[in-house]
């Protein structure tokens, strides 16, 4: 199967939702949510993403994950992801709560595509501490579903292009049709190695030449299909008016910042969030724009 026909696949019968002057919707991808060992990347960044996580529920926003959430590679167990992070699955619970949550997967946590998995282990989890398996059980996702992909349709006019969102591994073939065994891989050669400084080079993330080619591919489905492609998968943020057909929301496990892409008053803007100083010395976090607004009436 062509990259192509994966990423056509990844959009039948996906849940469309509207894109108008009322839309409000925050973009992020690529959490790779770990255990909380040397591991997990995103630990370094989780007091970043939920100040943000804060902010947009606070603001009305639909929070949209593109995949790779939680990091399902190199961790056999979401239950101790969700354990590990559990701030985190509570105020996404408050935006399921309110229909305000939409998740997609990614390569990382495909296994997420089984209702049966999701059911099993994203409907409740366990209150308190310890191993009792008596322990109070709490909501946690019920009925959540986890889609390959979602349309915003635009309702701006007959010119304005519909956006498609997606993981963006549909246009990596080892991180696709092979993925079985790059999952084997990154848990049992490069998850070690990880340790002596050693980069993982099946990553779009990591390794330049795939990502580059990776990149290529997402941007010749949109023109040729005439829509506007919003993926993650390869971590690199990407808003232009020069490149208006793809882009990208970047990722959580940056050095020193996360980025997401916002869309509000039909315009979208690629934003980070980093931890900075006030004249005081004081720390705080604060948000930062670093490209757009971008109108997306057409």
């Amino acid at each position: 199967m062509s990259y192509t026909s994966r990423l056509n696949q990844a959009f039948e019968g996906a849940p469309r939702l509207p894109l108008d002057c009322r839309s409000k919707y925050v973009l992020v991808s690529d959490c790779h949510r770990g255990i909380g060992t040397t591991n997990d990347n995103f630990l370094k960044n989780q007091h970043l993403y939920f100040a943000a996580l804060q902010h947009y529920y606070q603001a009305g926003f639909t929070y949209i994950e593109l995949g790779d959430g939680d990091e399902l590679w190199e961790n056999r167990s979401l239950a101790q992801i969700i354990e590990t992070h559990g701030n985190v699955f509570d105020l996404l619970s408050r935006y399921q709560a309110k229909n305000r949550l939409y998740m997609l997967y990614g390569n990382h946590d495909i296994v997420k595509r089984s209702s049966r998995y999701a059911s099993r282990h994203c409907r409740t989890f366990p209150c308190g501490c310890g191993n009792n398996p008596h322990r109070e059980q709490k909501p946690l996702l019920p009925d959540i579903t986890f889609y390959p992909g979602v349309i915003l349709e635009n309702h701006a006019g007959p010119d304005a292009r519909d956006i498609y969102l997606t993981h963006g591994h549909q246009a990596d073939f080892l991180n696709s049709a092979l993925w079985p065994l790059s999952r084997f891989l990154v848990r049992y050669v490069w998850k070690p190695l990880e340790h002596y400084g050693v980069l993982d080079p099946t990553s779009a993330a990591k390794n330049y030449t795939r990502k580059h080619k990776t990149e290529r591919r997402l941007q010749h489905y949109a023109a040729q299909n005439g829509v506007t492609l919003i993926t993650g998968h390869t971590h690199r943020p990407a808003l232009s008016a020069d490149s208006p057909r793809y882009y990208n929301s970047g990722s959580c496990v940056h050095p020193r910042c996360i980025t997401c892409l916002e869309i509000e008053n039909m315009q979208i803007r690629l934003v980070k969030w980093t931890m900075t100083v006030h004249p005081d010395m004081s720390l705080y976090v604060a948000r930062e724009q670093l490209a757009g607004p971008l109108s997306l009436a057409g």
